[in-house]
């Protein structure tokens, strides 16, 4: 996929996770790391959105998942959410919290 058909995917998740429209503002390469070993790396899109009532700013990163599937990450810009690094510390988190609340239902 290229670069503009990504970016276009991902203001396409934004619109329609987060019902705003977007501007891709940069990119911003990120490498998140937990107890010395790295547990995420790579590139987050900033975007600034209109129409969302709270946030005026939006991170989004896509990945290809184990069916390969592309998945889009679509991360408003609200405390404690703050920067691109710390949208992808959110986002881990949510995965964690998600897998856990799967585990226990099965």
């Amino acid at each position: 996929m290229n670069r503009v058909d990504y970016i276009a995917e991902l203001q396409a998740a934004i619109l329609n996770v987060h019902g705003a429209t977007s501007t891709h503002v940069e990119t911003v390469p990120v490498v998140e790391e937990f107890q010395g070993e790295t547990v995420w790396q790579g590139e987050v899109e900033v975007f600034d959105i209109r129409g969302h009532p709270k946030a005026t700013r939006c991170y989004g990163w896509g990945y290809s998942t184990d069916e390969d599937q592309r998945r889009y990450v679509a991360v408003l810009k609200l405390p404690p959410v703050t920067s691109p690094q710390t949208a992808v510390k959110a986002a881990i988190m949510s995965e964690i919290k998600n897998a856990k609340s799967k585990g226990r239902q099965t």
